[in-house]
């Protein structure tokens, strides 16, 4: 099914990668979508990559018994999920009756490194528990910070706090605003009676590390992991394992004919999108790929700084998320970020940003002729 959707739409959809370009390719860079709030919400459901996953789609690692470990764990706990609610203000008349909120943690979080299957498995959860759409929530972090940017503190306890489950994926604190938002935030939907699960590459003791005065936020830190059971899942990088090298980074040439030849295509000059990116808040990434079969981007080089990176990051996930491929010029992927960069506070998210990259950048590789 071809879908093209408008900045204002409520679901995601690309239309297919194939046959000619009739009026060129289109350029990020001439975006601006604007996001009506209503959009954020109805969007807090898995994103295409992950919409039909489920537990026996995944496949652990023989080698790694804590993902098989992790199967059996998070069925039992969406199992455990299917009885009554404690919904705040009976809005809901079958969940009317406020039933006790159990002791100890209200939730699993889900650490590991990227490309352990955790999205997977998280999206499985979802799927799982035995509740409406509507009753469940899934969303990045930096998804749900921007739905209390959007709503507001109180009406976004409102409007999760009659959920049954919240997942959110790439659970990330960068700075003590948010520490003290998401505490906040997540300890009034616990009191709902919420459930909780994250998945992060940082075990939730340790948020926050390298990255700002932790010790200043010890106690909204510690307040978070108390929400959490810590599920550890090892192995390594499923996108990479069995398969052969990412290919290398094409010519200008060949990715600007591609970019013409491909319907939906976008086509964009690396150093000219990543300006656009700060021009555009990280919450309207997806918007602004919104009707993109492929992205096709000349060259590519290595990010200026952090606060540029971390941008990239951003759009990296959004672009995985929605299955879209990458054709690149330029260097690989894997030299977007110095060194520096790699060795510190935030190089689980370049990694995981690497890895996504590299791929799109084979599933770009049928959009160049031979």
């Amino acid at each position: 099914m071809s879908t093209s959707l408008s900045t204002s739409g409520s679901t995601y959809g690309r239309p297919p990668i194939a046959g000619p370009a009739e009026a060129g390719p289109q350029a990020l860079c001439a975006r601006e979508p604007r996001v009506p709030a209503e959009r954020l919400v109805a969007e807090m459901v898995p994103p295409p990559r992950f919409d039909s996953v489920r537990f026996d789609t995944y496949d652990p690692d023989p080698g790694q018994p804590s993902q098989a470990e992790a199967v059996t764990v998070l069925s039992g706990f969406a199992a455990g999920l299917g009885g009554a609610h404690a919904s705040g203000g009976g809005k809901r008349r079958w969940f009317a009756k406020k039933a006790p909120v159990a002791a100890g943690p209200r939730g699993v979080y889900l650490d590991g490194g990227y490309g352990v299957g955790k999205t997977h498995l998280l999206a499985s959860l979802w799927h799982a528990t035995p509740a409406e759409p509507e009753l469940k929530a899934f969303g990045t972090f930096v998804e749900l910070t921007n739905l209390v940017g959007a709503l507001g503190f109180q009406q976004t306890v409102q409007t999760l706090g009659g959920h049954r489950l919240l997942c959110i994926d790439e659970f990330e604190l960068d700075d003590p605003g948010d520490t003290v938002l998401v505490s906040s935030l997540l300890s009034r939907l616990v009191e709902q009676g919420v459930a909780l699960a994250a998945t992060s590459n940082t075990l939730p003791g340790k948020l926050g590390e390298g990255r700002f005065a932790a010790a200043d936020f010890l106690r909204e830190i510690q307040g978070l992991s108390a929400h959490f059971r810590p599920l550890r899942i090892d192995g390594q990088d499923y996108r990479h394992r069995g398969l052969p090298q990412a290919p290398a980074p094409f010519s200008d040439e060949q990715v600007t004919k591609a970019a013409y030849a491909t319907e939906g295509a976008s086509l964009d000059d690396f150093p000219g999108l990543l300006e656009h990116l700060a021009k555009v808040h990280p919450s309207r990434y997806g918007a602004l790929t919104d009707g993109i079969a492929a992205v096709c981007l000349t060259g590519v080089g290595p990010v200026p700084d952090q606060s540029t990176a971390l941008r990239l990051v951003v759009l990296a996930d959004r672009l995985y998320d929605r299955e879209i491929p990458v054709l690149a010029s330029g260097v690989p992927f894997d030299k977007l970020f110095s060194e520096e960069m790699l060795n510190g506070g935030y190089r689980k998210k370049y990694f995981r940003a690497i890895s996504r990259l590299t791929a799109l950048a084979r599933d770009a590789k049928p959009l160049v002729s031979q």
